[in-house]
């Protein structure tokens, strides 16, 4: 039979490199459906429209062909409701547009131009907590401080049944006093953000209206914040949360996608998924300590790294055979990849184009297309304006003001868009190579029991009878594959497509593919004509 397959196995090499080290057969053709390749956009520090310093809507607006051109096909927006902070995690107005970041005129006609382009948003939806300077707040605390020894009466003041408020809580971490009175809040984050009570059906009502209010606007989904606080140390409520939000969203649009934060190891991930959400983070696969960067910096090798996606799929599926898995990187919250991978750009390639050789929708964090640098544990070191040119910064915001200063090492967008060799190409080919072939998102995979060199690995991905095959290698050397020993016998087997961080590719002859240092090829799987 390995005989046979020499003879059977076709091989198209492409004539013509595309720019960026990386080449596809292939043109876009994916399904119009809810896999998508996410953008992470924090608003504040991406595009000043009005040369006011701050990143705002018309910025983003402004960007969309840049964004489109890279490929992505969804949006995420850090939170852009009216909030006394920076970073707008704490809602003051859950209907409103943070003054700062435009109107909701702007708003609309971002969503407008979005859809032109199908590109889907969603936005950041933060009930955990409100912040302390949400009207509910306020009312419920001054009513509370004129109490005097009565018990509440919701009937006096619905909004003192909208919070966590109790007595004699002065030794409990995470409670806080208000004013001289007897009476506590509890915030879990900080004095700042006090926690709403999600179990209060009159919360979950006004809860409701807020996502009714966007989604009727034509937000396509929400990215839920803090999804494991909303009862601290309790999965099953707040699994429980979870199911009656994407219940009610999904009553109100079907095709509404919902993302969760759980920053959790797979095991509790796994329980998670039983809430029905379309998408949990990944965050076993992100950052420094994260699968992707381990095999992106040989701690574990590319055959690891498959094995554990296999497994986490079957988990998953079976505690929700319809999720949509949320693999990424880094984010808001996370060192960025430049620092997990200390700058060396070959690696950082080569983890881009392993997250888009993941099932599922993957989120990419502005900035990390030209491997834009964080400095440190501080966030708003983390959330520094986005590098759009060395020497034009008329669209360029202000960073955070307690942000460092911190000195980009490499170029900026502007100056990537011309080099075919730069970060930004090789995240524009991956994404195109992704998209080409759907059975990468979508798809079953499983890890074929073949021989192969140590620092290699190679996957199958099925979908609609379609197979295709993954390849990859973490070595800093090119390494040689004999695919009769790798593959599955009796098929042809055909090139689609590549992603090398260099100069060097591919090269495919009796049955032999070398691969470049830090390769991935892509192979579709056929029957024997």
């Amino acid at each position: 039979m390995k005989k046979r397959l020499s003879l059977i196995l076709c091989v198209v090499l492409l004539c013509q490199l595309l720019s960026g080290c990386g080449k596809t057969t292939e043109t876009v053709r994916e399904p119009d459906d809810a896999y998508r390749c996410y953008y992470e956009i924090f608003v504040g520090s991406f595009c000043d429209s009005d040369g006011d310093k701050c990143g705002d809507l018309s910025g983003i607006t402004e960007k969309l062909d840049y964004i489109e051109d890279m490929g992505f096909t969804g949006i995420w927006l850090t939170p852009i409701m009216p909030s006394p902070t920076y970073h707008k995690y704490d809602v003051t107005d859950y209907y409103g547009i943070d003054p700062s970041f435009g109107t909701m005129e702007d708003f609309e006609t971002l969503l407008k131009e979005c859809h032109k382009r199908n590109i889907r948003l969603i936005m950041d939806l933060v009930f955990n907590h409100t912040s302390s300077s949400h009207p509910w707040f306020l009312e419920a605390c001054d009513y509370l401080e004129q109490l005097g020894e009565k018990e509440p009466d919701e009937n006096e003041c619905k909004y003192v049944n909208y919070y966590n408020f109790a007595k004699d809580q002065a030794q409990t971490p995470n409670w806080y006093q208000i004013g001289s009175s007897d009476w506590y809040y509890e915030g879990v984050f900080w004095d700042g953000m006090p926690d709403l009570n999600l179990n209060s059906e009159a919360v979950r009502e006004e809860l409701e209206q807020v996502a009714s209010f966007w989604l009727d606007k034509g937000v396509d989904g929400f990215r839920l914040d803090a999804a494991k606080e909303y009862f601290t140390g309790y999965a099953e409520k707040n699994i429980e949360v979870l199911n009656w939000f994407k219940t009610y969203v999904k009553s109100v649009k079907p095709e509404a996608y919902l993302v969760a934060e759980v920053w959790e190891g797979q095991g509790v991930l796994q329980e998670y998924y039983k809430s029905g959400i379309d998408s949990l983070f990944n965050f076993p696969a992100s950052q420094q300590d994260g699968a992707i960067i381990k095999t992106a910096k040989a701690r574990v090798t590319p055959q690891q790294f498959f094995s554990w996606m296999e497994k986490q799929q079957t988990a998953d599926r079976l505690a929700n055979p319809d999720y949509i898995d949320a693999p990424f990187i880094s984010n808001h919250d996370t060192t960025r990849i430049s620092a997990q991978c200390v700058n060396n750009e070959e690696q950082m390639k080569f983890a881009a184009g392993l997250m888009m050789m993941m099932p599922g929708s993957p989120f990419v964090y502005y900035g990390e297309e030209l491997g834009m640098k964080s400095s440190g544990t501080k966030d708003e070191n983390k959330r520094l304006p986005m590098y759009w040119s060395a020497q034009d910064l008329s669209k360029t915001p202000d960073a955070p003001q307690a942000a460092d200063a911190v000195e980009q090492k490499f170029p900026s967008a502007e100056e990537q868009e011309k080099d075919p060799g730069s970060i930004l190409q090789y995240y524009k080919n991956a994404i195109k190579l992704r998209r080409s072939n759907p059975e990468i998102a979508r798809g079953s995979i499983s890890v074929p029991d073949g021989e192969l060199p140590e620092d290699t690995g190679v996957l199958l991905t099925e979908w609609e009878g379609k197979v295709s095959v993954i390849l990859c290698n973490n070595a800093t050397e090119s390494v040689e594959i004999d695919l009769q020993q790798a593959l599955p016998e009796g098929y042809n087997y055909t090139l689609k497509g590549s992603l090398n961080v260099g100069d060097q590719q591919e090269k495919l002859e009796n049955n032999k593919l070398e691969l470049p240092a830090y390769g991935i090829v892509i192979l579709e799987q056929s029957g024997v004509d």
